[in-house]
């Protein structure tokens, strides 16, 4: 009996340590945890899956926030996996453009601040409505790039095997999520990746070490970037815009 009572007491021990120890995010990526479904995971693998899913979403929304010379930076979009999308960009005192692709086709549509900065002469005359963007339009381009889900999953890919897992919370989306970290010599990461369902990546935060700007130089990777996914494969239909 008093073996035995050693033996209960032994795995009682143990299993208050395994607790604690996930409790505080101290499991080696590769141990049990109580993070379902990914226990059995690495946390590289974890985030490959995520990326996996979130590439094979039939349509989904994002969400963008950074920052820019011309101040912060907003895009709302609404893509699917055929290239149709949807993009609102604020870009702060420049003003604000939306985009339409479908069909093969760009059409975008500017308030007078972005036209101003673009041709002051032509602002008033093409506020509002729906034009072919012009050749080297860079508002059109970024927002077309945001089209492309890869432009950010993309930043993520080649860091993966840096991943660490940390806590199981619930983002804004309200969905259960594991955050995954994780760093190399071009910055730190975090992913927040659902657990309830499809292991979609729900949100996206990338800080490199040299915020936009210190150097001057005009490129997206520069400035720290957070992209929230969401809606994944519902119904969406980007319509074509009337002149």
């Amino acid at each position: 009996m008093r073996l035995l009572a050693r033996a209960s007491a032994a795995t009682l021990s143990a299993a208050t340590a395994l607790a604690l120890a996930t409790a505080c995010g101290m499991l080696p990526d590769g141990a049990p945890d109580t993070t379902a479904p990914y226990a059995r995971l690495t946390a590289p693998e974890v985030v490959d899956k995520a990326l996996a899913a979130t590439r094979a979403a039939k349509s989904l929304r994002m969400t963008v926030e950074t920052t820019s010379p011309e101040g912060p930076v907003e895009a709302y979009v609404a893509t699917d996996i055929r290239g149709e999308c949807t993009v609102t960009l604020s870009m702060g005192a420049a003003g604000t453009m939306e985009l339409v692709r479908t069909g093969g086709k760009v059409r975008t549509r500017s308030d007078a601040a972005m036209l101003r900065s673009v041709s002051a002469s032509q602002a008033r005359k093409l506020t509002g409505r729906w034009l072919k963007p012009a050749t080297g339009d860079r508002h059109a381009e970024l927002a077309e790039r945001y089209c492309d889900r890869e432009t950010f999953l993309g930043l993520l890919a080649p860091k993966s095997g840096t991943a660490h897992k940390g806590r199981t919370t619930a983002p804004g989306s309200g969905t259960p999520a594991l955050t995954v970290t994780g760093g190399t010599d071009d910055g730190k990461w975090t992913a927040d990746i659902a657990t309830d369902g499809k292991p979609f990546l729900l949100k996206l935060h990338l800080n490199p070490p040299h915020p936009h700007g210190a150097s001057g130089n005009d490129t997206d990777h520069a400035a720290p970037v957070t992209v929230e996914f969401s809606e994944f494969d519902k119904p969406f239909k980007a319509n074509r815009p009337k002149p």
